[in-house]
């Protein structure tokens, strides 16, 4: 049975992280670093990967893949270095925005909204969890989105969808993963500046959002790395199947 110590550390563990070229995933992966773990970069862009790895140090792994393909999900994580294989924590963060609605969103669409968003996220996890459950300690860290809870202010049916089901996920893990040392948690955040909010959405959007956000602000890419810190830390190891909302007050459960 997993025993809580005072001492324990995570310092030289191994952490996964996807969307790691994005802005929201290079903010994780640099708390991480300062956590002293190494990080292993998974992004489908490889010269940002390379680039930010150049940058990082050798502490990092740059890993391209492309989390709407199974295939090349197997052929990516097999391919990790010895001295990277062990993932320790799993921080499942990438995903694509979809703003369309039923009627609108095409067959073509939801598949690949769906294929990234959500079975990306039960693949690699079902990857890490084999080697998690040996080592008996593991942190899977899920980025799902107020859209799940809302059913998306202004993000479309495959996206809402997409992160209700992550969440539904999560607790599936965490309810099968506990025994073993194995913590599964989310963040749902709400808009969050990103270029999903600096670009895909109108000046004339922001502004209507930020009134509705009681705080009156965008949350800070590195608010959401401080969380993902919180989770992955030893002292978190009694929490698990929570989902954390992070949206200035925009919303309640």
């Amino acid at each position: 049975m997993p025993v809580y110590t005072k001492t324990g550390t995570i310092t030289g563990k191994t952490a996964m992280v996807t969307g790691a070229a994005g802005a929201l995933g290079l903010a994780a992966t640099k708390a991480l670093l300062d956590m002293d773990l190494n990080v292993v970069m998974v992004d489908i862009h490889l010269s940002r990967l390379n680039l930010l790895h150049q940058e990082l140090g050798m502490r990092t792994f740059p890993l391209v893949m492309d989390l709407g393909s199974s295939e090349s999900i197997e052929k990516s994580f097999s391919s990790l270095p010895e001295e990277f294989l062990a993932i320790d924590v799993l921080v499942n963060n990438a995903g694509i925005l979809s703003n369309n609605k039923s009627e609108d969103t095409s067959v073509e669409e939801w598949n690949r909204v769906i294929a990234i968003n959500l079975n990306g996220v039960f693949l690699l996890s079902k990857l890490v969890i084999p080697g998690m459950k040996k080592r008996g300690w593991g942190r899977i860290i899920n980025t799902s989105s107020v859209a799940a809870k809302t059913g998306g202010i202004t993000a479309g049916t495959a996206y809402s969808t997409s992160k209700g089901a992550v969440i539904s996920l999560t607790f599936s893990l965490a309810a099968e993963l506990a025994s073993y040392g194995i913590t599964v948690n989310g963040i749902a955040p709400a808009y969050v500046k990103t270029p999903m909010i600096t670009e895909q959405l109108t000046e004339k959007q922001r502004q209507n959002l930020l009134k509705k956000i009681p705080v009156g602000r965008f949350c800070e890419t590195e608010e959401f790395a401080h969380v993902v810190s919180f989770l992955a830390d030893d002292k978190a190891g009694f929490i698990t199947g929570e989902i954390i909302d992070q949206n200035g007050g925009l919303h309640f459960d």
